[in-house]
This record gives structure tokens, sequence and C-alpha cells, in this order.
């Protein structure tokens, strides 16, 4: 039991100081650098209290997808440094009282009250993949296909708005192609065509030799 405290107050340090510098450092990338080690620390809580689904998740999904995102955008985007430590005060007083109103939460939701927290250990789950696939193609399986409906939309507009017809550039056409017949089809020999390049290249060369012994 000493052994789990000192791992837990280790992951939940690493996650507090990782967070503190995503908000504190100057430097972007290292920003979301530390967003990354957050997510794999949190994984590891999670591990810690069962939830081997959830600490899969935030690390195939978070740390895999979303944060190298963050990472891709920031490294592309000019993001000038100086501009946003300017406009850091005109929301400093909002970001105060939202930091204290999650606070307030979290100060609720440890100590119980309103029923705002439970104990995991009132919780007994034997396999915590096997139930939340249970729940989530049963119950909630009408809720899960409407969330890929939207996730599919979503990328479908993100195609369309990025889509540029660009001159030059060849594009294949599925419908003329179908609609093409035997006669507009010219077959090629690609030996014949060869011959005919070498027989070409050596009538050249035998004009030219004539070429200059006439000169001569």
């Amino acid at each position: 039991m000493i052994i789990y405290n000192i791992v837990f107050y280790i992951f939940a340090s690493i996650i507090v100081f990782s967070a503190l510098m995503v908000v504190v450092a100057r430097n972007p990338v290292h920003s979301v650098l530390f967003l990354i080690l957050a997510f794999f620390n949190a994984a590891g809580l999670f591990l810690m209290r069962g939830a081997e689904f959830l600490a899969m998740t935030l690390v195939i999904v978070y740390v895999g997808a979303v944060a190298v995102l963050f990472l891709f955008v920031v490294m592309m985007l000019d993001i000038q440094i100086d501009d946003v430590k300017r406009k850091f005060g005109r929301y400093f007083l909002m970001s105060l009282l939202l930091g204290l109103l999650l606070l307030v939460e979290l100060v609720l939701a440890i100590n119980g009250q309103n029923g705002l927290y439970q104990s995991a250990q009132e919780i007994t789950i034997t396999d915590n993949t096997r139930e939340i696939g249970m729940l989530l193609y049963t119950e909630y399986a009408y809720m899960f296909e409407a969330v890929g409906m939207i996730l599919l939309l979503a990328m479908m507009g993100a195609i369309v708005l990025t889509l540029r017809k660009r001159t030059g550039v060849l594009r294949q056409n599925i419908n003329t192609q179908n609609s093409r017949t035997r006669d507009s089809v010219r077959l090629v020999d690609p030996l014949a065509k060869n011959n005919n390049r070498g027989k070409n290249d050596a009538n050249e060369q035998n004009n030219t030799k004539q070429h200059n012994r006439g000169q001569k």
C-alpha cells in the first residue's frame, strides 16, 4: 500500500507540474510536449485504478492524435509570443474566475456533497473493458452510431472546405473513363515505338554525317 501511494503521488505531482508548465512555458511547442507528458501520467493513474480501457484510450486518442495535431499546428503557425503576452492581461480576470469556479467544484466533488462524489471502491466490475463494451453496444448503441455519423459529416465538411480546383493538375474522372468506347482507345506497342525511335536516331546520324562530308 505504501508503494501504491508513492507511485500515485509521483504521477499526480508530474501531472500538476506539467499542467502548470503548459500555461507558463514561453515556447508553444514546449507547452504541447508538457501536455503530452500530462496525458501519459493521467493514463498511469487510470491504470492504477483498474481502468485500463480509459488509459489506452487516453494514450491512443489524445496523445496519438490530438496532441500530435496540436504540435503540428503550432509548428506550422508563426505564433508571435510578444502579441500573446500583451493580450494575456485582457483575459486574466476571467481566467481567474473560471479557475476559482473549477476549484470549488473539485472541492465539492471530493467532499461528496450533493452526491457528486462516489467512491471507486463501491463499483465492483470484473472486466472494465468488457463492461464498457456491453454498455456501449447495447444501451448506447444508437448514440454511438449518431456520434460516428457526426464525425463522418465533420470529416466530409473539412474535405469539402479545403478542396480547391487547380489548373494544370491531372485528375481522374471515373465517369469519363467509363463512357469510353473501344474506338476511342488507341493501343500503342512500346517495342515498336522504341524501334521507330532507334531508326529515327540512326537516320538523323546518317544525315548529319552526309552533311558534314558535303561541307568538306
